[in-house]
């Protein structure tokens, strides 16, 4: 009569808290296709004569080292220059800059094949080491690194055998982030190879990335849902500024454009993100935009796994590249097939109606911090307890916590079943993670999901008997309370100090055992509705 009442309390306030915070996406219209006009991926323009290609001229190195100013802080980062020259090529050459995707790349471990590839086709190009200074993953400065870029191309175009009207750039993934900043202030940059363009702010292109690869991975709908909520948090409210950043602007798209993805990419809306540049460079007034699609090849043109090194870039891609940068850069008319290659696939829709939600990010940040420091407090108690529980039993003092009725017993069983579910959870995430991971530089989706979809539905159940346990206790301190006159009216002042003092204990008869027990049973309530907060608690 009183544990079901309480069971059914506890249950509908995690079910009710993990429904309030679930996050609707519609990822119609599915398996979207873009078709190409021919499989045959040669660039060729209206002329006869012979253009520069791959191996024409000899390369000569040369570096310099300039100090980049973050435009917003002053910080300044020593930045290499590495200019790859063609030997022997005359002057009026064209120019390109290559710009970093993800991670901390330098002038030297970056785009070195097809950056000398570049130049030995007639090109002056320039790779840098990537302008971060003491920016994260999270906190990259886009407009800042744009001016960085464009001092570099300042330089390149400064340069004698230059012509200062053909100098282009080079971005690939992230980088095309930072593509529509750099368009925006300088608008004599010439042309643009954009190499897996992201074309959608970090909110929504990341939440398409994640929501194909978890489904990619075999991982359970719950660990799909989780990205979702991550994804509709507040971030401006922690001093993280890009997540909306504007990138669909037509000023991007301006000038003549490059476009080349691979089929084994899962990071990119392909169909989606196209369709977007189309429309975006024709609202500017720019028609010359081409796709190349290559079968096999992953998010950075590579043919297997990135995680290996020396993976070649796919068949003809260099080649293909080469030969619409020479004959752009040359204002000539291209009388090759716009589109090429195999067809763009989508999976899924990318979740553009994904929005910061200040209530929710609140509501979450709340319970994690109290979930975190919580667990830190009945940690330290949890060690002081078992120090004392040790020496009392080498000293043969009795009892140091003086749990009453079981009640010690039931806490450790469901401090242990928490907890163990806490590490599932977070070890089904990891392993989802990994295997995104793994998708994103090339490798073939798992066999077996193994722990990323049994863990799921394992936590939700043993949470239903862990909430159905907590109700037991309840009812047993409602049980003792009454015993002890505690719930009779009026309250009687000496059952309430008989209590307090230990005399009539409920859970404990010492204070360290009353500390320890509530302060660990509200740490795994806690954990319970951190739990409903990822969606846990939907059935």
């Amino acid at each position: 009569m009183i544990s079901l009442p309480i069971f059914i309390i506890l249950l509908g306030i995690l079910v009710i808290a993990s429904t309030n915070t679930r996050i609707q996406v519609d990822n119609d219209p599915r398996g979207q296709i873009f078709g190409t006009l021919t499989s045959d991926t040669a660039v060729t323009f209206d002329t006869d004569d012979p253009l520069p290609q791959e191996g024409t001229y000899k390369v000569r190195e040369s570096r310099y080292v300039m100090d980049a100013v973050q435009p917003s802080t002053g910080e300044v980062q020593h930045i290499n220059v590495l200019v790859r020259e063609p030997v022997g090529a005359g002057t009026g050459l064209p120019g390109m800059v290559f710009m970093h995707g993800a991670g901390y790349g330098t002038c030297d471990n970056s785009f070195g094949d097809v950056a000398a590839s570049m130049s030995s086709a007639g090109f002056v190009t320039a790779v840098l080491d990537k302008p971060v200074w003491s920016t994260t993953d999270l906190t990259r400065d886009y407009p800042g690194s744009a001016a960085i870029y464009d001092q570099v191309i300042d330089h390149i175009r400064s340069m004698e055998q230059v012509d200062a009207t053909k100098v282009g750039v080079y971005a690939t993934s992230e980088s095309t982030w930072i593509t529509p900043f750099l368009l925006e202030t300088d608008h004599d940059v010439a042309f643009q190879v954009l190499l897996s363009p992201m074309v959608f702010n970090p909110r929504h292109a990341l939440a398409y990335l994640a929501g194909q690869n978890f489904a990619l991975a075999g991982a359970n709908e719950g660990y799909q849902a989780i990205v979702r909520r991550a994804l509709s948090l507040d971030l401006d409210m922690f001093g993280l500024h890009n997540v909306d950043i504007r990138t669909r602007v037509p000023v991007a798209y301006s000038i003549p454009t490059y476009v080349a993805y691979g089929s084994k990419d899962v990071m990119t809306a392909q169909v989606q993100g196209f369709k977007e540049i189309l429309a975006l460079a024709h609202e500017a007034g720019n028609w010359n935009v081409t796709l190349r699609s290559y079968p096999v090849a992953n998010h950075v043109l590579r043919l297997g796994d990135e995680a290996e090194a020396g993976t070649p870039f796919a068949d003809d891609y260099v080649r293909d590249t080469l030969a619409w940068a020479v004959g752009t850069s040359r204002g000539l008319t291209q009388t090759s097939e716009p589109l090429a290659g195999t067809p763009l696939y989508q999976s899924i829709a990318v979740p553009l109606d994904l929005h910061a939600r200040p209530a929710l990010t609140i509501y979450g940040t709340i319970v994690i911090v109290l979930l975190v420091v919580t667990l830190l407090v009945a940690l330290v108690i949890a060690i002081i307890a078992l120090v004392r529980h040790v020496r009392y039993r080498i000293m043969h003092q009795g009892h140091a916590l003086g749990f009453q009725y079981r009640f010690g017993r039931s806490l450790m069983m469901l401090s242990v079943i928490t907890l163990a579910c806490l590490a599932l959870f977070l070890g089904g995430l990891g392993e989802v993670v990994m295997a995104v991971v793994y998708l994103a530089w090339g490798s073939a989706p798992p066999e077996d999901a193994g722990m990323m979809y049994w863990s799921w539905p394992v936590i939700q159940v043993v949470c239903v008997f862990v909430v159905w346990e907590w109700a037991r206790v309840f009812t047993g301190m409602i049980e003792v309370a009454s015993m002890r006159g505690l719930l009779g009216w009026p309250l009687k002042r000496d059952a309430i100090r008989a209590i307090v003092s230990g005399k009539e204990p409920v859970v404990a008869s010492t204070r360290l055992g009353r500390v320890l027990f509530w302060s660990t049973t509200v740490a795994m309530l806690l954990v319970l509705l951190s739990f409903s907060f990822w969606g846990l608690f939907l059935f």
